[in-house]
């Protein structure tokens, strides 16, 4: 409307509802927090779902209710109900038609009473026998066909839910015929899907005809085929979880209930959809028990909600490889654990969604691991705690912000020239203009005037982490410490001094070059073996890809060398105690490294005599440094020694 003014603002009516429903951030450093402490990068990862965000509405919660409920179902009732009820209905069928029978003279009467006294004790034979008996009792015929009737509108009814009054009815010629139809039709449509014919105008005329049946409506066959494929896998988990004398009891009692034509289209459709949904556990059979015996529908009612909620909790459980939230049947988790449950899901599916858009996670064939955008983060984060242990006075000024330029500033000043990249010195290029075009305002730059400030050039550093990988490491609670004090390393030398290279090797049977994102998900080396020769070697080539920096290694380990590379044939041999060959081999490493000048400390963990003696000899023998810092001051040590290693002299 013309003259309308609108004003906008900050939203001001409670929570902003644009807002994601939880704190990426925090979550992701949450992750990082377990990271740094010694956990599993991707345990982490998975753990953030399983609990949820701020430690609510998580899978494990989702998974637990789940299992409740199994818990629930497999206490509902006696699965045999369907044999116990036809069992009970054909007593009383008898014994109105004795009662009856006892009331008459004649032989005939006398015939029936030893027909009846001479039936199997099998209450399916008996039913198959008296299938032709002509009852002398009203009631007992009513109870007969109440057998038989019950029975099978309780299976149509768990197969076709549109069958509910059908059913009732199917005794009667005309439905049953209708019925079977409607099954033949079915099967029909079932195979030609199953030979991948195109049956949409098929599936179309055979909802227009037999629509009324399902009511579910599905949009097409696989629809159809999922909604029935369920319902017979539900019937043969029942069968399968009765004992041999039930099945074949029960097995009898719906043949003689659906006669022989409705029982061999029955058999034929639950072949096509085993055929088609062969995922479905058809082969599996449960222990349910309880005092209420359960009709047929019940019992596979109950065993429907079972297996519903087998797959739920194995959609929950995200421990396949490439498992996503997305695979959670979000309408499943709806009808079984309620809506709240739903909403749960879908806010982790947001959460997780969320932190791909934003860029913390990616996802790899193993499931998600962090980003390099969260790496940096975690890595910043580790650097940033090493520096808050520092302590004050020029030890501890380690805050380079404007560390890490192209070279420092000499005193001196040239003239500018094309393609000089050093910074411009404002008051001698002012001094110039003022002496070319004498004192006046504004002051007139030509480029003649300008000069820049020289430089000299700072000597960058190659440096070599060697860390250990070896399970003692986590079992003695070292592991945390050492990903942090790597992390630490990594994102000072990559954002404070970038002209430095630095390579992350990991050892234990062997050593191998790590990245940052490798380093933060890498598990602990269940193998035994301290191989430091072989790291030593990896850093050797390290170095000498980089001639024109200062070398620097660094090793932090907690154990002496006890496996070396076989000179032979290259494989890891590991030894305990260590052999004097392991020794030999790693001091040879040691003595190269010496030779060219590089700059060797050694941060020792733990109070192992054998490995002090080892490091306080290679630290002599290299002339270089042992630390034996407590791990809380690890990250300290080795950022300090850096920062002190690199300014040294080759």
């Amino acid at each position: 409307m013309a003259g309308n003014r609108f004003r906008y603002g900050q939203w001001r009516g409670g929570p902003d509802p644009l807002a994601p429903p939880y704190d990426v951030r925090a979550a992701v450093d949450a992750v990082g927090a377990e990271v740094l402490a010694g956990g599993s990068l991707r345990e982490s990862l998975r753990d953030l779902l399983r609990r949820g965000p701020q430690g609510r509405g998580g899978l494990d919660d989702l998974a637990a209710r789940a299992r409740r409920l199994r818990r629930e179902a497999l206490r509902r009732g006696d699965l045999d109900g369907a044999v116990t009820r036809a069992q009970a209905l054909l007593d009383q069928a008898l014994a109105a038609e004795r009662e009856e029978l006892r009331g008459r003279d004649g032989d005939d009467a006398r015939f029936a009473e030893a027909v009846l006294d001479n039936l199997p004790r099998s209450t399916a034979r008996a039913v198959e026998e008296l299938s032709g008996y002509d009852w002398a009792s009203d009631e007992a015929r009513q109870s007969y066909q109440r057998i038989l009737d019950g029975l099978r509108g309780d299976v149509l009814e768990q197969r076709f839910a549109g069958l509910r009054d059908a059913a009732r009815a199917a005794a009667d010629p005309a439905t049953q015929r209708q019925l079977a139809e409607m099954m033949r039709d079915l099967n029909d449509l079932l195979a030609r899907h199953a030979r991948s014919e195109d049956t949409t105008d098929a599936f179309a005329e055979f909802m227009r005809r037999h629509g009324e049946f399902f009511p579910e409506r599905p949009k097409d066959v696989d629809e159809l085929v999922d909604v029935l494929a369920r319902r017979s896998a539900a019937g043969e988990r029942l069968m399968r979880s009765l004992s041999d004398r039930q099945r074949e009891e029960l097995a009898g009692l719906m043949r003689q209930s659906l006669g022989e034509q409705l029982a061999g289209e029955l058999s034929q459709l639950d072949a096509h959809l085993r055929s088609l949904r062969p995922d479905l556990n058809w082969q599996r059979g449960e222990r349910v028990r309880g005092d209420q015996p359960l009709g047929y529908g019940e019992a596979t009612g109950a065993l429907g909600e079972i297996a519903e909620l087998d797959e739920l909790l194995d959609s929950l459980d995200q421990d396949h490889p490439g498992a996503t939230l997305d695979d959670v049947d979000v309408d499943a988790v709806a009808r079984t654990l309620g809506r709240d449950a739903a909403d749960d899901v879908r806010r982790l599916r947001e959460l997780e969604r969320e932190l791909r858009r934003q860029g913390w996670v990616t996802r790899d064939a193993e499931g998600l691991t962090l980003s390099p955008k969260a790496l940096r983060r975690l890595a910043g984060t580790a650097l940033r705690r090493v520096f808050a242990d520092l302590t004050a006075g020029p030890r501890g000024q380690h805050d380079l912000r404007s560390a890490g330029a192209a070279g420092e500033v000499s005193g001196a000043s040239r003239q500018w020239e094309y393609g000089d990249e050093q910074p411009i010195d404002v008051v001698r290029t002012l001094t110039r203009a003022v002496r070319r075009a004498g004192p006046g305002v504004p002051v007139q730059l030509a480029v003649e005037d300008f000069e820049v400030m020289e430089t000299e050039r700072r000597a960058s550093a190659a440096v070599a982490l060697c860390v250990d990988l070896s399970y003692s490491m986590i079992s003695q609670g070292r592991w945390g410490p050492m990903k942090q004090t790597a992390l630490a390393l990594s994102h000072l030398m990559a954002t404070r001094f970038p002209q430095d290279a630095l390579q992350i090797v990991g050892f234990g049977r062997e050593a191998m070059p790590l990245t940052q994102q490798e380093l933060a998900a890498v598990e602990p080396d269940m193998e035994q073996g301290t191989n430091l020769q072989h790291a030593l070697r990896l850093a050797g080539r390290h170095l000498r890809r980089h001639p024109g920096a200062e070398p620097v290694v660094l090793v932090v380990t907690d154990g002496e060398p006890t496996a070396h590379l076989d000179p032979e044939d290259g494989e890891a041999y590991f030894h305990w105690p260590p052999l004097p060959e392991t020794i030999e081999a790693t001091i040879r490493e040691v003595d190269k490294l010496t030779r060219y000048g590089a700059t060797l400390n050694l941060f020792m963990l733990g109070d192992d005599p054998g490995l002090r003696r080892f490091v306080d000899a290679v630290a002599r023998r290299s002339k270089g440094r042992m630390f034996t810092p407590d791990l809380d001051d690890l990250g300290e040590y080795v950022v300090s020694d850096y920062l002190r290693a690199r300014r040294g002299p080759r």
